[in-house]
């Protein structure tokens, strides 16, 4: 049996029956699931590895066998199975939508393979033309080393650099010549290109498109000449660069690497749009436990499963057996939601921060007794006392992204004054009116409150009101 097996067969006994609402049960899960992302796994033959790489993919190219057998190659020949994941640097945040072919690089390197992370400080100048309406702007050579800055510390909970590889695809790219690149060229069909949904509809709609565009999945091709990669990993929209990365290889008369996609993660909207900073759908890899947490509890419930697949390390086994007690009604999809919150978390900030991330959220929305939550943002009448409860609410505290946000939360009776004593809780709804009155005169009407036991509650965000 292999360790992962008997981590399996650990959880699947917890799962079996336990009451996955308490404390105790997550306590458990997530101190055995968590230790599963460092769990060796190099024990798992090339067949039980590529099922594990395939079970999480859209695209396997050409095969799950042919994974199995490129592995066994490499071990034959005692020379390292390369696993390449390249990343251009065109935004200094990174989200979980960004860290699920990054989850997958990890399971490769505890297989005992080598994965080399290329940073594209050449490829980003261009711009992944990848689902673009328009011609991404360029960016100097400043704007990419302000963006990598975080991303190795953003992306370190699903890779161990000091095992991996970082390569900046400058080192082989700013050598090619005018002549090599035109080789290159005179042998890649441009139907290959005009293949792309995304080009084609610019083109009919009369948008940009310049030759640049054309070449970028060829100058992300020749990563996987330089490093010799034997698979790349990436998100279903780069499956047309990863091919030109198979057809560029067998160009340089090396063998093609194999191609696996991942899924694009809905967004915790759950409206069916991809997971984006634009659309504020997104969890950040570098935001606090308790946002994390918070932001996972917010999704809806269809998106428990897919979330479970893809952002932990649960096997279909385990997932399969939640999945059967939600439909049987012997678990309740809150509870299970709450392990995943504590999952996703443990992943980025370690089981501690899961563990108080939970208590907190039980504290502020479960018992509703704020006394007992110790992380609440803090206003002080003093100081805010004559910031009016909008310009409170969106810039100090940043609870919304505007004071018609927040008039819009009042009139849906979610702006509350609350008075907490004893354990009981005296309740006063804002009108959208008080959007625009001073915080202190606010306070004034509601009478006699308390410092200390005063909180406002926007939406389900909660600030402690101190004197």
């Amino acid at each position: 049996m292999s360790r992962l097996s008997e981590s399996v067969s650990r959880v699947m006994h917890i799962l079996d029956g336990a009451d996955l609402a308490a404390d105790y049960t997550v306590a458990q899960l997530l101190d055995e699931t968590t230790a599963r992302r460092s769990l060796d796994l190099s024990d798992l033959t090339p067949q039980e590895q590529a099922a594990l790489i395939e079970g999480r993919s859209v695209n396997l190219i050409p095969s799950a066998p042919a994974l199995a057998e490129r592995i066994e190659e490499a071990r034959k020949a005692g020379r390292p199975f390369v696993v390449k994941f390249g990343i251009d640097p065109t935004s200094p945040d990174v989200h979980l939508g960004h860290a699920v072919p990054i989850i997958l690089a990890g399971r490769f390197q505890r297989m005992g393979h080598r994965v080399v992370f290329i940073i594209g400080d050449v490829t980003a100048k261009i711009g992944d033309p990848s689902g673009r309406s328009s011609e991404r702007p360029p960016l100097t050579d400043e704007d990419i080393a302000r963006n990598l800055s975080t991303y190795q510390q953003q992306v370190a909970p699903f890779i161990d650099f000091e095992k991996a590889e970082l390569r900046f695809n400058g080192e082989w790219l700013n050598k090619v010549t005018l002549p090599e690149l035109v080789s290159v060229l005179a042998r890649i069909p441009v139907s290959m290109s005009l293949q792309r949904e995304d080009f084609r509809t610019r083109l009919a709609e009369g948008h940009g498109l310049s030759v640049a565009e054309f070449v970028y999945s060829v100058a992300m091709a020749w990563d996987s000449v330089a490093i010799s990669a034997d698979v790349e990993l990436g998100g279903v929209d780069q499956l047309l660069n990863l091919q030109m990365c198979r057809k560029v290889m067998e160009i340089a008369e090396q063998t093609p690497e194999v191609v696996v996609t991942t899924p694009l993660i809905e967004g915790t909207d759950g409206t069916g749009a991809k997971m984006s900073k634009s659309k504020g759908n997104y969890v950040g890899l570098s935001a606090a436990p308790d946002d994390v947490y918070g932001r996972i509890m917010s999704i809806p419930d269809h998106l428990i499963e897919p979330y479970l697949q893809l952002l932990t390390e649960w096997t279909d086994d385990e997932i399969g057996a939640v999945t059967k007690r939600l439909a049987e009604g012997t678990a309740h999809p809150m509870a299970v939601k709450r392990i995943l919150a504590g999952e996703v978390v443990a992943a980025l900030h370690g089981v501690e921060a899961a563990k108080a991330a939970r208590a907190e959220f039980t504290a502020r929305f479960s018992k509703r007794t704020f006394g007992d939550a110790h992380n609440l943002p803090v206003v002080s009448l003093t100081e805010h006392g004559e910031d009016t409860i909008g310009a409170l609410v969106s810039r100090v505290l940043e609870f919304a992204p505007s004071i018609s946000a927040v008039r819009r939360v009042a009139q849906q009776n979610g702006l509350r004054l609350i008075r907490e004593a004893d354990g009981e809780q005296q309740t006063t709804p804002l009108e959208d009116s008080a959007v625009q009155q001073p915080l202190g005169e606010v306070v004034a009407a509601a009478g006699s409150l308390e410092p200390g036991s005063l909180y406002l509650k926007v939406g389900r965000k909660v600030a402690r009101i101190e004197a």
